[in-house]
């Protein structure tokens, strides 16, 4: 009969190794591969959570003008969000407020609260590249477009998921389709193209600057850049975000639209 010896240190070595490699695993990404349904769901909800504060700065430059504001934003859950301008001066309190499926504009120079309607939320805010869809979140993958994983492996050096977007027929939206890319490790987006309904690239915007935040990887900086003017682009930089605050839906109201802070 044959008799196997073990080695007690080679044993010690082979269970540290296998310790290394559990570790090695555990940082390596998702444990399972993401279905489309889960990707949307999360990048629907990054910049959010159950509720967030947020404090940037949007720089928007173009062939006539650069101009930089900042901006303060709340939001809670997927129906209710504000955004209002700290600075410049002249533009201090400037907001937009989304309760719902309502969105309004305040001017405060003039105090006038104006109803944005559906067929302006492509329209630009407040002379940037992004749209006050953009800025409140008003359409949402998982609710206004059917998502799949059209590519999944390794791109530019990095292995990434590429989410297709097509809009559902009677969704509320402008863009005929949306391809976006994610990080697979972290699952952060990396990029997002943005086509017109004949199939025509628009706009694409990067995603940059990766923060580690609440278990989730955020990107701090947003830059979008409009395919036909390659020398103007819109970037929005967070100087800070956190997730979990105390907000409620009376926060969100036209009352609280008009009040300084």
């Amino acid at each position: 009969m044959r008799h196997i010896r073990f080695d007690r240190h080679a044993t010690k070595a082979s269970a540290s190794l296998a310790a290394l490699l559990a570790i090695a695993l555990a940082w390596a990404g998702p444990v399972h591969a993401m279905t489309a349904e889960e990707l949307v769901r999360h990048i629907d909800r990054l910049w959010q959570g159950e509720t967030s504060q947020a404090t940037m700065t949007m720089t928007v430059t173009t062939q006539r003008y650069e101009r930089e504001m900042t901006l303060q934003a709340w939001s809670l859950g997927k129906d209710h969000s504000l955004v209002v301008i700290e600075a410049p001066v002249k533009d201090r309190g400037i907001a937009t407020l989304k309760v719902e499926n309502q969105i309004w504009n305040y001017l405060p120079k003039i105090d006038r609260v104006t109803r944005i309607p559906s067929s302006m939320m492509s329209g630009s805010w407040m002379g940037s590249h992004f749209t006050h869809d953009d800025l409140v979140r008003e359409s949402y993958f998982e609710d206004d477009y059917r998502s799949e994983i059209t590519f999944a492996g390794e791109r530019d050096g990095r292995l990434i998921y590429e989410l297709t977007a097509i809009p559902h027929p009677d969704a509320p939206v402008v863009w005929g389709r949306v391809e976006m890319e994610i990080e697979q490790e972290t699952l952060a987006p990396v990029s997002a193209r943005y086509f017109d309904e004949k199939g025509e690239l628009v706009r694409t915007m990067h995603f940059e600057a990766i923060e580690r935040i609440d278990e989730r990887h955020v990107p701090m900086r947003l830059t979008l850049q409009p395919q036909d003017k390659p020398d103007e682009s819109t970037v929005i930089s967070y100087r800070e975000i956190e997730f979990g605050v105390p907000l409620d839906t009376s926060f969100f109201s036209l009352q609280n639209l008009r009040r300084p802070r």
